[in-house]
């Protein structure tokens, strides 16, 4: 589990995550479907927080939703991903966040493929690839 969490002013995150990071990670905004860079991306590796690095998704629990977002089965851990409900727009949402940073990762619905049931549709600009680390491979971070 993350074991102590960042903490910076919205000035630093700004600088750090660039405005349309800083409006979807610290602000809960979204991508535009079908238009994130890794919503059609296929390669082996790990899905990393944009804001902090934390390990929270491998790509063996990849799968295409037909959303247009990235859509994962399972977190890497589940202490790495935070959900709580998210009731905005007037709709009841489970809102994903990193446990770490709490940077707005997406959201989590009940309509994903076995073992889980569950999608968390993420947005490409709160994720970095790291293909150098395979889900094979991975030690668990702490």
């Amino acid at each position: 589990m993350p074991t102590q969490k960042v903490k910076k002013s919205d000035a630093e995150w700004r600088r750090e995550l660039g405005p349309e990071g800083f409006r979807i990670m610290r602000e809960k905004g979204t991508e535009q479907a079908f238009c994130g860079v890794y919503w059609d991306h296929h390669e082996n590796g790990i899905y990393r927080c944009a804001a902090c690095g934390t390990p929270l998704f491998e790509s063996t629990t990849k799968f295409d939703s037909g959303s247009g977002w990235p859509s994962f089965f399972k977190p890497l851990e589940n202490e790495n991903v935070e959900t709580e409900m998210d009731k905005t727009l007037g709709m009841e949402r489970t809102e994903a966040h990193c446990a770490k940073c709490d940077a707005h990762l997406g959201h989590v619905f009940e309509d994903g493929p076995p073992p889980t049931g569950l999608r968390f549709c993420i947005n490409s600009a709160s994720l970095v690839f790291d293909p150098t680390q395979q889900p094979d491979s991975l030690e668990k971070e702490v």
